[in-house]
């Protein structure tokens, strides 16, 4: 299916371009969520009247993603859980511990942002993460996750 792209995606293309992506993903995923739309000639036509409002829009995005993340970048992070006397976590630290814990030192990040290649933390000790606030936005930031007995 040809969709035009109605914001900047990762490994897929930039605002405006016109890409073939398949029907299940359009269907479900890039037009529900408003991020693109089918190209069609009349959407086409109102993309091009719209271009100018979308691209104000992507520019306001981007920058307030890099004011929030000359906040956030560097920052650390202390979760504390239960462990063993080995070091190992009881449990595990997942990106929604991570959210709730910059949540409460102020920092509105959603979860799917937090970016864990190697799956849920279960040592303690100090991990560096990424956090995507947007597309170009990339920060890292240090969780320190703490043992209790």
């Amino acid at each position: 299916m040809q969709v035009i792209l109605l914001e900047k995606m990762a490994n897929l293309g930039q605002l405006g371009d016109v890409v073939k992506v398949k029907d299940g993903f359009a269907r479900n995923y890039l037009i529900p969520h408003g991020k693109a739309k089918r190209a069609t000639a009349a959407n086409l036509a109102e993309f091009e009247k719209r271009r100018a409002e979308l691209e104000k829009a992507q520019t306001a995005a981007l920058a307030a993603a890099q004011e929030k993340a000359a906040r956030l970048d560097g920052l650390t992070v202390q979760i504390t859980q239960k462990a063993g006397v080995d070091g190992k976590l009881f449990g595990s630290v997942t990106n929604i511990d991570i959210a709730e814990a910059l949540q409460k030192q102020g920092f509105e990040v959603p979860k799917a942002a937090i970016r864990m290649p190697q799956g849920p933390l279960k040592v303690i000790g100090d991990h560096p993460l990424k956090v995507a606030l947007h597309t170009d936005v990339v920060v890292t930031i240090i969780v320190s996750v703490l043992g209790e007995q």
